[in-house]
């Protein structure tokens, strides 16, 4: 009977912390979050991207050329960390999903964007950079196939409240080869 009643006061003194519902989370009436005002404001770099768009994405076959059929996916921005950092989650028709944690980190003056998929990986990806004017671009070090030093680039473009463009890329250091690999055009889901 004594266990029961220390277990009974631990739920006490715990449970209001558990059962607190943090501002800037998703929410019946904030489905995808709220962006904090006390968290990094560049964290407002994705606010034209939260929410749900429906997308279509196009990649380059092993022999080089593009793929004709596209691929149907649903991408869904939302804020998380009680506001404070972005995840999405992408669920396409191939069943090749996908997620990444969006977090800014204000020593560097970067965006650190970790990548899962459904194959899962041991080291899973890791992208750096920010807005570039009306872009985010972001970068990750990966050598071509013959060897070059480079990186793999992808770029959010043509960001409106109606929709984005992205595009995958691999780019020499200076940015003069440039081979894209993989583009998605999204638009929103009102």
């Amino acid at each position: 009977m004594k266990t029961f009643i220390t277990f009974l006061l631990g739920l006490m003194i715990v449970s209001p912390v558990v059962c607190q519902q943090f501002e800037y989370e998703a929410s019946d009436k904030f489905p995808f979050g709220r962006l904090n005002p006390e968290g990094p404001p560049q964290t407002a770099d994705y606010t034209l991207l939260i929410g749900e768009s429906g997308c279509k994405s196009v990649s380059r076959n092993a022999d080089g050329t593009w793929s004709t059929d596209s691929v149907d996916m649903t991408w869904k921005f939302r804020y998380f960390m009680n506001g404070t950092a972005v995840q999405d989650e992408t669920l396409k028709a191939d069943e090749k999903h996908s997620s990444s944690i969006r977090q800014y980190n204000a020593d560097s003056a970067k965006w650190y964007v970790t990548y899962f998929s459904t194959a899962a990986s041991p080291s899973p990806g890791v992208w750096s950079g920010g807005m570039q004017e009306n872009e985010i671009i972001l970068y990750r070090p990966q050598k071509a196939p013959n060897g070059m030093e480079g990186f793999y680039k992808i770029t959010f473009s043509e960001i409106t409240d109606r929709g984005f463009n992205w595009t995958g890329e691999w780019v020499d250091r200076a940015e003069k080869i440039k081979y894209p690999t993989w583009l998605i055009f999204c638009r929103k889901r009102m």
